[in-house]
C-alpha cells in the first residue's frame, strides 16, 4: 500500500473510534510492571474516558484470570468528571491481565433523546422508526441467549411494535420497557470501539504476602548448656512462636559453613577451633546450597520443621543468600562462577571498612552465566520441593535486576503460593525497582526513621506506592541494633513495635529483641555485642518472663490486636492526625470493606511524660467534624468519647501508647 493508502486507511480507523481512553488505573510504570494485590483483595480499577458531543458512553473492563482462554466483562460506571470504576475479582494466584474497551452507544443515546422529545410533547413517529433500525441492527449482531427465549426473538417482537399500528401509547411502552434496554445493552455495537492501547496486569498472591508478623531465630542457638542447637531443637521453639502469634518463623541459612577463612566472635578475622563461623559463608566439604549443616541435623529433620510449623499455623522462611564460602563445592567445580583477580585469586566480599574474606560473591556476568543462572534458580526449587514457601532473600540488590526478573518469573510459574522479602537496604528506587520485578515484600528504613515528621513522610511514601512495593518493617536483624534501642531502655522497645506493627501489615522482630537485648559490640556501632552471627546465643526467654523482663506480652497482645482489626492488615489507607507535640504521633487507619478503624496514639520518648492535644481528621474516620466517637483503648482497656479535639497524656513506664477501636456514632 501506498504512503497514501496507509494515511487514508489509518483516517478511516481514526474517525470511528469517537471514544478516547485517557488512562486507566491502577498501573505501574505504564504498564511495564505488574500491580500487586492479595488473594480475595478485589482490583478497584479506573479508567478516564471521554466522548465529542454528549452521546452516552459505555465501557467494560476485560480480564483474563491466569491459565483461562477467554475475557470476562465488567461494566464500567461513570463515578464523576469523566472517570469511570469498576471493580474485579481476583480467584486466582499468578498473573491476571486486565483492559479497557469503550464505545458510544447509539441505542441509549436514542433512546435518552426520545424520551426528552416525549417529554416535550414533540411528535415521536420518526424517532420511533430510527429506534427501530437500531434494534434491527442488534437482532443481526446475534446477541444470543437469556433464560426463557432468545434476545433476538424479544428485539424482534420489540422492532416490529415500534413500526406497528397500534397506539402511541402502546409503542412508547415498548420502547420504555427496560426490559428492551436490557436486551440493546447486551448486544451492543462494538464495531467503532476504542480498545486501551495496552494489556495491564495484576499479580496476586497469598493474604500472607500482603499481612504477615516475621520471628527470626538462629536454629544453632536453640539448645542449652554450651551445644549446637539443632532442627529438633529449633521445632521445641514453635509453640513459643506460636503463641506470641507470629506467623512466619524465618531462619539464616542452614547450610554447611565453610572452615577457610572463618571468623570468630564479633567478626575476628581468626576463629578458634570450636567457633561456629557465620552461616551466611555458605558451603564446605558437607555440601552448599542444596544442604543441611550436619550439626543442625538433615534433610529430613528440616521436611519434619517444615511440617510441624505448618500444623501450629506458622510458616518457615528461608534464607537465600547468592555467594560462597571458598570451601564450597562450586568453587572446585565451576570456578568461572566467580571473579578471579589478577593474581588468580578469587574475589572475596567487601562492604568498607568491612571484609568478609569467608565469602565469595558469584560473577552474574561470568562467560558461563547460565549455567549460573540456571543452578541458583533451582537453589529456589529445590527448597520448594521440600515444603518451603517463603524466602528471605539476602542483598538482592547487590545483583542484576534483570536476574531477578528472569529467576522470580520462573519460579512463579510454578509456585505461585511462593513469597520473596528482599533485604533490600538500599536506595529507595531501587528497592522499588526490586518490587516491581518480583518481589513481595522488602526491607525498608523504617529501623533509622526515628522522629515524628521522617516517620510520617515513610509511612504515607509506602501507603501511595502499594501497587508495587510492600514494606516489612523489621525492628531489629543481627546486622542491625539502632542507637535508639541502644539507649531508650525498655520503652522504646515498646515503642518500635507499637509502630511497626500498626504502621504496615507486615512487620518482624529478630530474637532477642522481646529480651530488650541492646549491647553494642563498641560505641557508635549498630553492630549486636557477641553477635549471633558468629557465635551461638542461647537465651533464657521463660526466666526473663517470669522476672518481669520480657517484652513477650506486649508482642503477644500487639498480634492478637493486628489479627482481630482488618484496618491493621492493610496498607493502602492510613491517615495522620495534628497533635501539637512532636513527640507523639498520631495516625489512623481504615478497612475499606468492613469500615474496621484503629487510632494510633504513640509517644516517640521512651523516658518522660509527654502530653498532647490532638486534632482528629473526623472525615478520616467515618465522622462529621460535630460528631463524637467512642474510643477503646486495646492495651489499656479505657474507653473513652472524643471529639474533634482530645487530650492525650502517655506515661511510657505504664503505656506507650494508646491503640484504640473507633465507633462511629452511627454504630
Amino acid at each position: 500500500m501506498t504512503v497514501e493508502g496507509d494515511s487514508v486507511a489509518r483516517l478511516n480507523e481514526l474517525h470511528r473510534r469517537r471514544v478516547v481512553i485517557l488512562a486507566v488505573r491502577p498501573v505501574v510504570d505504564g504498564g511495564r510492571y505488574p500491580v500487586k494485590r492479595v488473594l480475595g483483595e478485589p482490583l478497584a480499577i479506573e479508567a478516564d474516558i471521554v466522548a465529542d458531543g454528549h452521546d452516552v458512553v459505555r465501557a467494560v473492563v476485560l480480564d483474563q484470570p491466569p491459565e483461562a482462554k477467554a475475557w470476562r466483562e465488567t461494566e464500567l460506571r461513570l463515578a464523576a468528571n469523566d472517570t469511570w470504576r469498576a471493580t474485579v475479582p481476583l480467584p486466582a494466584l499468578g498473573r491476571h491481565r486486565y483492559t479497557v474497551i469503550a464505545w458510544v452507544d447509539a441505542f441509549a443515546t436514542w433512546l435518552r433523546g426520545f424520551e426528552r422529545k416525549l417529554a416535550a410533547g414533540v411528535d415521536v413517529s420518526i424517532e420511533l422508526l430510527e429506534g427501530a433500525l437500531l434494534v434491527d441492527a442488534a437482532r443481526q449482531r446475534g446477541p444470543g441467549e437469556r433464560p426463557g427465549e432468545r434476545i433476538d426473538a424479544a428485539l424482534e417482537r420489540a422492532a416490529r411494535a415500534m413500526r406497528g399500528q397500534g397506539s402511541l401509547a402502546e409503542r412508547v411502552a415498548v420502547v420504555t420497557d427496560p426490559a428492551l434496554a436490557d436486551a440493546m445493552a447486551r448486544a451492543p455495537d462494538r464495531s467503532h470501539a476504542t480498545r486501551y492501547d495496552r494489556e495491564l496486569e495484576v499479580v496476586v498472591e497469598r493474604a500472607l504476602a500482603g499481612c504477615s508478623a516475621w520471628y527470626e531465630l538462629f536454629p544453632r542457638s536453640t539448645s542449652t548448656g554450651g551445644k549446637h542447637g539443632t532442627l529438633r531443637d529449633t521445632e521445641a521453639r514453635l509453640d513459643y512462636v506460636a503463641e506470641l502469634g507470629f506467623d512466619v518463623v524465618y531462619l539464616p541459612p542452614i547450610h554447611p559453613i565453610g572452615r577457610a577463612f572463618r571468623k570468630g566472635p564479633d567478626n575476628a578475622p581468626v576463629a578458634g577451633p570450636d567457633d561456629p563461623g557465620s552461616p551466611w559463608a555458605i558451603g564446605g566439604p558437607e555440601g552448599g546450597h542444596t544442604s543441611v549443616h550436619p550439626a543442625l541435623g538433615t534433610l529430613a529433620d528440616f521436611d519434619h520443621l517444615v511440617g510441624a510449623a505448618r500444623t501450629r499455623g506458622l510458616e518457615i522462611a528461608l534464607d537465600i543468600a547468592f555467594q560462597a564460602s571458598p570451601d564450597h563445592p562450586w568453587v572446585r567445580e565451576h570456578p568461572a562462577w566467580f571473579k578471579a583477580r589478577p593474581d588468580g585469586s578469587i574475589q572475596y566480599a567487601e562492604n568498607p571498612p568491612k571484609k568478609y574474606q569467608d565469602v565469595y560473591p558469584f560473577d552474574f556476568d561470568s562467560a558461563d552465566w547460565q549455567a549460573l543462572w540456571h543452578a541458583l534458580r533451582d537453589v529456589f526449587v529445590f527448597w520448594c520441593e521440600h515444603g518451603v514457601r517463603v524466602f528471605r532473600v539476602d542483598n538482592p540488590h547487590t545483583k542484576p535486576i534483570r536476574f531477578w526478573e528472569w529467576c522470580l518469573a520462573e519460579l512463579k510459574a510454578r509456585y505461585p503460593d511462593a513469597i520473596f522479602l528482599a533485604e533490600a537496604f538500599t536506595r529507595p528506587k531501587l528497592m522499588y525497582a526490586l518490587a516491581k520485578v518480583g518481589f513481595s515484600q522488602s526491607y525498608t528504613y523504617f529501623t533509622w526513621r526515628t522522629g515524628k515528621e521522617e516517620l510520617t513522610e515513610f509511612a504515607l511514601m509506602h501507603a501511595e506506592r502499594a501497587d508495587e512495593c510492600r514494606p516489612n518493617l523489621f525492628v531489629n536483624t543481627p546486622d542491625i541494633l539502632h542507637e535508639s534501642l541502644q539507649t531508650g531502655g525498655p520503652s522504646m522497645f515498646a515503642i518500635r513495635a507499637t509502630l511497626a506493627s500498626t504502621m504496615s501489615p507486615t512487620y518482624g522482630v529478630y530474637a532477642g529483641y522481646e529480651l530488650f537485648e541492646w549491647e553494642p559490640v563498641k560505641p557508635g556501632s549498630e553492630e549486636y555485642k557477641n553477635s549471633e552471627k558468629y557465635s551461638l546465643r542461647p537465651r533464657d526467654f521463660a526466666a526473663a518472663l517470669n522476672e518481669g523482663r520480657s517484652l513477650e506480652p506486649y508482642l503477644t497482645r500487639i498480634n492478637e490486636i493486628r489479627r482481630a482489626h482488618p484496618a491493621l492488615q492493610q496498607l493502602r489507607d492510613i491517615h495522620f492526625h495534628h497533635t501539637d507535640n512532636d513527640q507523639v504521633i498520631a495516625y489512623s487507619k481504615t478497612d475499606v470493606k468492613s469500615g474496621d478503624t484503629v487510632l494510633v496514639v504513640c509517644s516517640l520518648d521512651p523516658d518522660n511524660v509527654q502530653s498532647a492535644n490532638l486534632a482528629l481528621d473526623m472525615p478520616s474516620l467515618g465522622a462529621d467534624w460535630t460528631d463524637t466517637l467512642v474510643v477503646h483503648d486495646e492495651i489499656g482497656g479505657a474507653t473513652f468519647h472524643w471529639g474533634q479535639f482530645a487530650f492525650v497524656r502517655l506515661e511510657p513506664w505504664r503505656a506507650v501508647a494508646h491503640i484504640l477501636t473507633v465507633t462511629r456514632p452511627s454504630a
